[in-house]
């Protein structure tokens, strides 16, 4: 599996200046060369100025000649400035995460330096206008006056979060019928446009992974009365009781799991314990959404919140339901698969990043593994869509953001906030319905 994988990496591009790539560097296939300057960039706050139009040709000779296009590029295809080590030293973090979207806003902010100085609490960090060409790679160009300026203050992250939406793109969410494409996702692999095979190796895994998964309707009776009026702490227990029956679908997954063996019980219950909430929020999304928007959305229909409940929503509840709105359209419309599905799982439980982990170098040669068969999957069954993978792939910070989230929301106001998402999803659901499943089609196994 690993010359597998190896032979994968050594055919894919970087897709800042398209030289032979070495992996996954900052969330995004990359060179060493743009890996390094991205690294020096952001770590060294440095803020460059294009003397052109700031559209420059980036190319593996190109590259050096204007800093500032090299680095804008690098943010618009997703490099994690989160994913950076703060001391400067080897080894990133949040690897797992994968590509990042940020809004415009967000991007002109890094480019003027304007974040850096927003930081007035740091201890002031200056430095020369000294040039930042690289020499990893053969045939680099000659640095064109593209000189870095000082700026004063260590790089904030309180803006760096994937899931840091802007009021205007709040608006967009709600008001659109369906949230538009992200403006910058990668072309992550070089996606051939002429059908083909799937490799051997991802077939078998990713058979397993759906054989592992259970897919049966879920078992908790979410079925009322007609004219019964549900009540908060009635609702709030259905709620529990179904996320019960989730995590132990969850815990059952685990004991399937075709590299069960490879990993100590002690660190799948590290695994399970921080990402049991993102495996619950995908499930419901994708493989149970058609019960979920039916049955369940059926009984919050029945609840009537109190005019309290409704003036004490909180801020933060009213950006969760944003955010669940925003993903339920996202995957509706892409129609995730059973295959995809199982694969953005293993991607998230496999995450590296949670401390106390005693095999972290298996965990992300794993986590690479899977990351390459989902996206040689989608390659091969969604040839005329080349975006998709690295779209599905931006689906999972949203959920880990949002799972985090939800530990702030006061358990009194869950009931509202399902009832909000849920009835907001069915009405999507009724207008832009199809097929028979919202979100997920019943493909299976792909033959060889």
């Amino acid at each position: 599996m690993d010359s597998w994988e190896d032979e994968q990496a050594e055919q894919r591009s970087c897709l800042i200046c398209g030289d032979r790539a070495t992996g996954l560097h900052y969330g995004i296939i990359s060179c060493e060369g743009c890996k390094g300057f991205f690294k020096r960039s952001i770590c060294n706050k440095r803020v460059y100025r294009c003397s052109r139009d700031k559209n420059c040709e980036m190319s593996r000779k190109q590259r050096n000649r204007c800093q500032y296009c090299r680095l804008l590029k690098c943010l618009q295809m997703g490099m994690n400035r989160k994913a950076i080590r703060e001391d400067g030293m080897p080894g990133g973090r949040n690897k797992s995460i994968g590509p990042v979207q940020i809004s415009d806003e967000e991007i002109e902010r890094i480019m003027s330096g304007q974040e850096f100085k927003d930081d007035a609490n740091m201890p002031e960090h200056t430095w020369g206008n000294n040039g930042d060409s690289d020499h990893s790679s053969p045939g680099n160009g000659v640095s064109d006056g593209n000189q870095p300026s000082p700026v004063s203050t260590l790089s904030s992250n309180r803006s760096v979060e994937l899931n840091g939406y802007t009021a205007a793109l709040r608006e967009q969410y709600i008001g659109n019928a369906m949230a538009q494409h992200y403006q910058f996702l990668p072309h992550l692999f070089g996606y051939a446009t002429q059908p083909r095979s799937l490799y051997p190796q991802s077939h078998t895994l990713i058979s397993q992974l759906v054989a592992a998964e259970e897919l049966a309707p879920l078992g908790t009776p979410m079925l009322i009365e007609e004219g019964y009026r549900v009540t908060q702490v009635e609702l709030f227990a259905l709620l529990c009781r179904l996320a019960d029956e989730l995590l132990f679908r969850q815990i059952s997954w685990i004991k399937k799991l075709p590299f069960f063996c490879e990993l100590s019980i002690e660190d799948y219950t590290r695994l399970l314990s921080a990402t049991w909430q993102e495996l619950i929020l995908l499930a419901c999304l994708t493989v149970y959404s058609a019960q979920v928007l039916g049955d369940l959305a059926s009984v919050t229909d029945k609840y009537t919140p109190s005019d309290d409940e409704l003036q004490s929503f909180s801020e933060d509840g009213m950006e969760v339901m944003e955010k669940l709105i925003y993903l339920f359209r996202k995957f509706h419309q892409m129609k995730v698969s059973n295959e995809e599905y199982a694969c953005m799982k293993a991607i998230n439980f496999l995450n590296q990043d949670i401390r106390g982990l005693t095999n972290v170098t298996q965990l992300e040669q794993l986590n690479k593994r899977y990351w390459y068969v989902c996206q040689d999957f989608t390659e091969y069954k969604y040839p005329h869509q080349p975006k998709r993978f690295p779209e599905i792939m931006m689906c999972l910070p949203e959920i880990r953001c949002i799972a985090g989230k939800l530990v702030n929301i006061p358990l009194e106001q869950l009931p509202l906030l399902f009832k909000a998402v849920l009835h907001s999803c069915k009405s999507s659901l009724n207008n832009y319905r199809t097929g028979s499943s919202p979100c997920v089609t019943k493909g299976t196994a792909p033959a060889n």
